[in-house]
């Protein structure tokens, strides 16, 4: 790289975009980027348009969005070429994704001072941008704003009911898809899913089905496997698991296939109302329809073993999984350790755990918070101090509740040695907010021998 910027005149901008595409570091890139003008008293490097994409691409996903919008100022003061439409649709891509609306809606306020006109495509990646960054109260600003630079597409309605879905406001969305014909818009297949997705997790399924219907018989789309599934969860959220076994024989009839996510769906919705015996029978036909079993499905099952407290299914279907080639992840094992707890078994929730990584799998923050609260309803203190120490140096913490537990239980037990062991494991990992330090400290001082003072003493003492 020093090479190249002693050599800035031999340089030319082909070069320089194949080494910043070959460069994975962005600050390098970066320190690349700018070595060709060293300094006022040499001739400006005629940097192309594709290194400055490149290299606003490599700092755009890298979040470092400083740098990034400096490389844009030297952009806009660009005379030999006009910027893209796509490269402030990337921009504005990049915002959304770090959840920084504001950035988002300046880089396509500003894209005109870079002589580019803005379209629909640039729009909807601001409201894009808007549905990532869950800023649903500001799509009627955006839209107002906006609404004479674009004319909106099916990808804008879409995205609009998206956003009107997760406000709640389900009215809206509807009236969003019933304007779309009379703008010369047609909706697709993704705006009734997504409908459909929003009236499914809000219960409204005399709703749904409705706008099933309508979808076939006005729109002339036909449902596909991923609208069955929704329709099929929302029956099953309801407790509706004779509905949702119709909408799967309206599958096969159709000759849509039931993939082993409908499959878990039906499962665990049979567990729920208490029909497991029906289980096998639903298994057997998904092995008939060489549908294959997966993680999710084998984590449906291993719940419902253990809720009927039979652990030692539960233990043999991590056996069968690893035996069909589906690894057990972390929510198989997480599933099995929270009903020990529940049932108190704490020791063999233990024996668990610290088999673990011999399994393949590492306990994750879910995994210790569940063997930390056993530990604490089970008086196991000194353990449950140890492994509040490993939480924190692996960068977990337990829940307020749990912890303030702990801190309760060692003031009463009057251990004021583990007692501060426990407080000073809590300050190093700064495990609990500023405010809960206050009624932590009142805690311990209240029902131990140290004052206030002479406590912060000794936590501050290393």
């Amino acid at each position: 790289m020093a090479m190249l910027g002693r050599s800035a005149k031999r340089a030319s901008p082909f070069r320089l975009s194949s080494l910043l595409r070959s460069e994975k570091d962005p600050s390098l890139a970066l320190e690349l980027f700018k070595s060709l003008n060293p300094g006022p008293e040499t001739k400006p490097f005629r940097y192309s348009l594709l290194s400055y994409d490149l290299i606003i691409t490599k700092l755009g996903r890298a979040k470092m969005f400083d740098e990034m919008e400096q490389v844009l100022a030297q952009l806009g003061q660009e005379t030999r070429f006009s910027v893209p439409e796509p490269l402030f649709c990337q921009v504005i891509s990049f915002y959304g994704r770090a959840r920084l609306f504001d950035g988002a809606l300046r880089t396509y306020r500003s894209m005109p001072s870079f002589r580019c006109r803005r379209s629909v495509k640039s729009l909807n990646s601001v409201l894009h941008a808007l549905l990532k960054c869950r800023e649903f109260d500001r799509m009627d600003e955006v839209l107002n704003e906006f609404k004479d630079f674009a004319s909106p597409d099916a990808c804008t309605g879409n995205i609009l009911i998206k956003s009107l879905c997760g406000s709640g406001r389900l009215e809206d969305a509807r009236e969003v898809l019933d304007e779309m014909p009379l703008r010369w818009i047609r909706p697709d297949e993704v705006t009734f899913l997504t409908l459909i997705n929003g009236l499914c997790s809000n219960s409204m399924l005399e709703e749904a089905f409705k706008l099933k219907d309508d979808m076939v018989r006005v729109h002339g789309i036909w449902p596909d496997a991923r609208l069955y599934a929704s329709l099929i969860k929302g029956s099953c959220k309801v407790g509706d698991v004779n509905m949702a076994f119709g909408l799967k024989e309206e599958m096969m009839r159709e000759r849509i296939k039931v993939d082993a996510a409908i499959y878990s769906t039906l499962i665990h919705a049979l567990f729920k109302v208490g029909r497991t015996g029906e289980v096998s029978k639903l298994l057997e036909e998904m092995r008939e329809n060489g549908c294959k079993p997966d993680t999710v499905t084998y984590n449906v099952l291993i719940s419902g073993s253990c809720k009927k407290k039979d652990f030692d299914k539960a233990y043999r279907l991590l056996d069968a999984m690893a035996e069909n080639g589906c690894k057990p992840d972390v929510t198989s094992y997480n599933v099995i350790l929270g009903e020990l707890r529940k049932e108190g078994k704490l020791d063999e929730a233990a024996d668990l755990f610290e088999d673990m990584p011999r399994r393949g799998c590492t306990p994750d923050v879910v995994s210790y918070r569940i063997l930390f609260s056993g530990l604490c309803e089970k008086m196991q203190l000194k353990e449950a101090a140890f492994l509040l120490d490993e939480m924190v140096f692996k960068g977990y913490t337990p829940h307020d509740a749990s912890i303030y537990k702990l801190v309760d239980l060692l003031c009463r037990e009057r251990n004021h040695e583990l007692l501060l062991t426990v407080l000073r494991s809590l300050r190093k990992g700064k495990a609990i907010k500023a405010d809960y330090w206050t009624g932590m400290i009142s805690l311990a001082c209240k029902n131990s021998e140290f004052s206030s003072v002479k406590l912060v003493d000794h936590l501050t003492t290393p």
